[in-house]
């Protein structure tokens, strides 16, 4: 069936519904610890680790359902605020989380984008039909100079995808040299000519989509031919884009646990020699409890949520798998994993276009997206960009918008509360996590992260996974000792509990305070919940 452009209004009732009915009952936000012993949690921080990238709070952006039309672009002439068609509340929300890069135009799509359908006036614009992706009319208003200035009003990097599904390299080539050419060759005056006369600036450079499937289905041996005659072709001609500037080029890697790809690309880029190279390694993995994803996003159970929480934290084992073989090739890991498609699957809200994969965003989903930057940060020596699935009202979105309403997920709220952690200093934390059992599903009780920033200060992330009981820490610095501990906490009374344009602030940080005693520090971490606090030392 074919849709036209801004599908979300569709859906905007259920987005704005009540929230449902979980099956278990929950703690008050903040309960107090109960019977359990308290967990030892020691920061070494004389022992720094790798640097986190900011990079790994990437967000992604594809032609699918209302994640650009609706979501993003709204038009010139649009009574909802924006500027030159971009939403103005959308552009606020994403700077004010920092976002460092933006994976665009797909996904699946990129690898039947043709750029040239979505450049210059509106008359000179191909409208066709999105096959990937609910068949919805793809008016092609949102093109290449649309989302270079939309990166640019966000303060974010261009992380391009070229078409090496039903394209050629040519084409990826003439893309790349329009965006970066100099005004005085062909290229760069047919983009001066729409607007832009100075060259772009494509920090990220996609080599295909998952090119195992929608983008190709290649044997692993072919697509590294395939990526090779990218590499060396497809051309950054920005003059500024030189030394750490120099444009990244990202391999398209495996599908989960498949090791074909890593071994292939890896095995390739170890042989390269001066006419070409590859920057990155992508990988792609979701948590769906099964495929196709049945879970629901608003109604589930606590054996649901078990089994979602073991599943998202199989990432660290697959992150170590991958970089094991990498590390073969590599060892002194100079190409990164970049985790370029990750988050939560699930099944499309009722009423919905199935192909549009609308969801709604609980406290759940925030625990889940905390769990898998606590991993990307372990893994930080070789993950340095992931890119969560997606922006703006698709799967696990920061953003969800209905014409000129906007909410802010949780997870949105996890990515502001892990600011702190941009370009930070990785700080290793031993504690004994304990157990959350549910039926026959065990999981640690807790997880935690600590870092140092770029100003210095000392950051611990807590997340508790337990439902239902909460748990108290008692935090150890090696050298010294902490004087007090400020911050915030994300949790609310549900596990199941989301927001809604009637109701933003259901699921929405507070205020922080660590308890001080005689006995020192504690930090009371309420069941279900995201706490994240700045550790003063005593001097």
């Amino acid at each position: 069936m074919i849709r036209m452009t801004w599908p979300m209004a569709a859906c905007a009732l259920t987005l704005a519904a009540a929230a449902p009915t979980l099956v278990q009952a929950q703690a008050p936000v903040h309960a107090q610890a109960g019977a359990d012993a308290p967990i030892a949690l020691r920061i070494d921080a004389t022992k720094p680790g790798p640097k986190i990238d900011r990079n790994i709070f990437g967000q992604f952006a594809e032609h699918l359902g209302s994640g650009i039309y609706g979501g993003v672009w709204v038009g010139k002439d649009s009574p909802i605020p924006n500027t030159r068609g971009i939403r103005k509340d959308v552009v606020e929300a994403l700077r004010a989380i920092k976002t460092p890069n933006v994976r665009w135009p797909g996904g699946c799509f990129a690898d039947e984008y043709h750029w040239r359908r979505g450049i210059g006036p509106a008359e000179a614009r191909h409208t066709t039909i999105n096959s990937n992706w609910g068949g919805a009319v793809e008016p092609n208003t949102f093109g290449t100079d649309e989302f270079m200035d939309f990166v640019e009003q966000i303060g974010a990097e261009a992380y391009v995808s070229v078409n090496v599904g039903s394209g050629t390299v040519q084409e990826a080539a003439e893309w790349i040299e329009y965006m970066t050419a100099d005004p005085a060759t062909t290229a760069g005056k047919a983009r001066a000519a729409n607007g832009h006369p100075a060259p772009y600036k494509v920090k990220y450079l996609g080599l295909g989509n998952e090119s195992w499937s929608c983008g190709g289905a290649m044997r692993p041996e072919y697509y590294a031919d395939e990526m090779k005659r990218y590499a060396r072709f497809v051309r950054n001609y920005n003059p500024k884009q030189t030394g750490a500037e120099a444009m990244q080029r990202i391999a398209v890697g495996p599908n989960q646990g498949d090791p074909a790809y890593t071994e292939a690309v890896m095995a390739a880029q170890k042989g390269h020699d001066w006419a070409w190279n590859i920057e990155g390694l992508s990988l792609h993995s979701y948590t769906t409890g099964g495929w196709p994803p049945s879970y629901s996003s608003t109604k589930f159970d606590e054996t649901a949520y078990a089994k979602l929480l073991r599943e998202t934290l199989g990432m660290d084992d697959l992150v170590a798998k991958h970089a094991a073989i990498m590390d073969k090739y590599d060892p002194d890991k100079k190409v990164p994993l970049v985790v370029d498609e990750w988050g939560v699957w699930l099944a499309p809200l009722e009423g919905t276009d199935p192909g549009f994969l609308v969801q709604q965003n609980s406290l759940r989903d925030a625990i889940v997206a905390a769990l898998n930057l606590n991993i990307f940060a372990r893994h930080a020596d070789r993950v340095r960009m992931t890119n969560i699935a997606q922006m703006v009202n698709v799967l696990q979105a920061m953003i969800l918008t209905d014409k000129d309403k906007m909410v802010l997920t949780p997870t949105y709220h996890v990515y502001k509360m892990y600011l702190p952690f941009q370009d930070a200093t990785f700080v290793p934390v031993g504690f004994e996590a304990g157990t959350y059992m549910q039926g026959d599903i065990k999981l640690p009780r807790i997880d935690a992260t600590a870092v140092r920033d770029t100003h210095g200060k000392l950051w611990l992330a807590v997340t508790n996974l337990d439902p239902a009981k909460p748990v108290t820490i008692t935090p150890d610095l090696a050298g010294g000792k902490i004087a007090s501990a400020t911050g915030q906490v994300l949790t609310a009374p549900r596990v199941d509990a989301f927001n809604t344009f009637a109701a933003p602030n259901t699921v929405a940080p507070k205020p922080y305070t660590a308890k001080r005693s005689a006995k020192g520090l504690t930090l009371d971490i309420p069941a279900k919940s995201v706490v994240v606090v700045q550790l003063e030392p005593e001097v």
